[in-house]
């Protein structure tokens, strides 16, 4: 599935979120909506880096500062994720904007990323503040070529996420499990 044909069904938004997003807490405006279509819904924003889960050479409070040692969603096995070697996607916790479990997502479910004409396969697997969103994991970043130092790292702008309603996978932790899902869910939502 080329960027493109994922990205040519997203061009208009209808917006699901009941206001908008900022993409950074010093954000003074907020921008970003949530918007919907039958089978996902999707937002275009920036990426900031989440390290948090579990502890590791290049995620912990010596590579940053904000590290936290859960996430939101766990492994099959109950133990946190793991920023470096999982690519997933943070979600803003449940609010009045938006709340990502009213549209048929959780943790493990499946989400497109695109970035300068690379799609990558991601999970959810944090949620963040209420009020940001464009975050995703050091290995997504990595995977998608953004810098994913948790301080210096991440995109400005340009990253598309488009999460699939009830596409959840287990175990959440399986990449693999992850790609072969999202490039079905890609073909069917382009019409392939």
């Amino acid at each position: 599935m080329t960027a493109g044909e994922l990205l040519a069904e997203v061009r208009s938004c209808r917006q699901i979120s009941r206001g908008k997003y900022r993409t950074d807490a010093g954000s003074a405006k907020a921008t970003v909506p949530v918007c919907a279509t039958g089978d996902a819904v999707f937002w275009k924003a920036d990426m900031d880096i989440d390290c948090d889960g579990r502890r590791t050479k290049v995620c912990n409070k010596k590579t940053d500062p904000y590290f936290q040692p859960q996430t939101a969603f766990t492994s099959s096995r109950g133990k946190p994720l793991d920023s470096a070697a999982l690519p997933f996607v943070v979600v803003p916790a449940p609010s009045r904007t938006w709340d990502y479990r009213k549209s048929g997502l959780t943790g493990g479910s499946v989400v497109a990323v695109i970035y300068e004409g690379r799609v990558r396969y991601a999970v959810i697997g944090d949620t963040g503040p209420a009020g940001i969103i464009g975050e995703g994991s050091y290995a997504l970043a990595e995977e998608l070529s953004i810098d994913p130092h948790p301080t210096t790292g991440g995109a400005a702008s340009g990253v598309t996420y488009i999460a699939f309603k009830d596409s959840r996978i287990s175990p959440i932790e399986s990449r693999a499990r992850a790609e072969s899902r999202g490039e079905e869910l890609a073909r069917a939502f382009v019409g392939r």
